[in-house]
């Protein structure tokens, strides 16, 4: 009776399932199925297969902040200096936002107070009459952040990206200014027209004997060696599989007040021995009549324009208070290296 009972309710399940059934069953593990995959939130891992490297040519513009810009702010600038430069690069892409480039740079920085000089204290500053030249040549190190990640490979970068950077920078530089047509004592100079190195000329008394009284007493000469901040902000775009065009703006906030050989005071040109450290250091002969004469330190006397050209703690030729900016407008073309390879492998 038992065995009885048993198959008829086998009897009855079976012929309870029915194709209808089985099709709502399977209808329903589909869709629960689909469901969770497009509820999926796994992300790519970015891996050593996603590093890449390149080289870079960059065509730059150079503009200089300093004592001898327009006006006495650290943003005042004079575009008409404004000077060509050229970098080569290195970059190394190492995670999905990260790149390091190291860069030289070749360039040029220019100031003058007679073409430059504006605002209340304007004339003042053309009466100072200096000018300047120098030639810089930096390496540099930068770290870049890219507002968009690419967690691809090259191949699949993004079309572009805004991105910002910041890093380290030591550059060699040397300025220079051109010799006046007479030294001071009225001899006429043979070499007028000539870009000197003001650096060794001293002309704050950097080579020379100072008092303990003087403003300038314990000035040092600057190094030719310097080093700076690089930082700024900047577009990147993808011109082909290989190719990037990047376009940024940056700033070097140097440690030195001497990119313009302008940073302190006057001092007695009597402590000059040579006489064109004294012409390169006072200018103001070359534009304004002299007002105020003295007896300098070699017993000899000097005409000059009254505030300039004297020792005296408000006759002062710079700021020392400030450090020296430069500006770097580039425009940069880069090349993936190893792309060939690259795209076997990856593609």
């Amino acid at each position: 009776m038992k065995k009885l009972f048993l198959g008829f309710f086998s009897l009855l399940l079976v012929l309870s399932i029915t194709p209808d059934s089985v099709g709502q069953f399977n209808r329903r593990t589909i869709k629960k199925n689909n469901k969770r995959i497009a509820s999926f939130t796994g992300k790519k891992k970015f891996s050593r297969e996603h590093v890449y490297s390149g080289v870079g040519f960059s065509l730059n513009a150079l503009n200089y902040y300093g004592d001898l810009s327009p006006l006495p702010s650290k943003f005042s600038t004079d575009i008409s200096f404004t000077k060509p430069a050229f970098g080569i690069s290195l970059f190394h892409r190492f995670g999905p936002r990260y790149t390091l480039v190291g860069q030289f740079m070749y360039g040029s920085l220019k100031g003058a107070d007679a073409e430059s000089a504006k605002g209340s204290d304007g004339d003042f500053r053309k009466v100072r009459n200096l000018s300047f030249r120098n030639r810089i040549k930096e390496l540099s190190i930068n770290f870049v952040f890219d507002l968009f990640e690419n967690n691809g490979t090259y191949i699949s970068r993004v079309k572009w990206t805004p991105y910002a950077f910041v890093g380290f920078a030591a550059f060699l530089h040397s300025p220079q200014a051109q010799e006046p047509a007479k030294f001071l004592d009225g001899t006429v100079n043979k070499d007028a027209g000539k870009w000197v190195d003001l650096q060794s000329l001293g002309t704050e008394g950097q080579h020379s004997t100072l008092q303990p009284g003087d403003a300038n007493y314990g000035i040092k000469p600057y190094s030719l060696l310097q080093v700076a901040i690089p930082f700024g902000v900047g577009g990147r775009f993808r011109l082909n599989e290989v190719l990037d065009l990047w376009a940024d703006i940056g700033f070097r906030y140097t440690f030195t007040d001497y990119l313009d050989d302008v940073s302190q005071n006057y001092v007695d040109l009597g402590v000059f021995t040579d006489p064109l450290a004294q012409a390169m250091s006072y200018r103001s002969n070359e534009v304004a009549t002299s007002t105020a004469t003295y007896v300098g330190r070699d017993g000899k006397t000097y005409n000059v324009v009254n505030g300039y050209g004297s020792e005296f703690r408000d006759n002062w030729r710079g700021h020392k208070s400030s450090r020296d900016i430069y500006m770097v407008t580039s425009v940069k073309i880069t090349y993936i290296l190893g792309a060939t390879f690259h795209r076997a492998k990856f593609r």
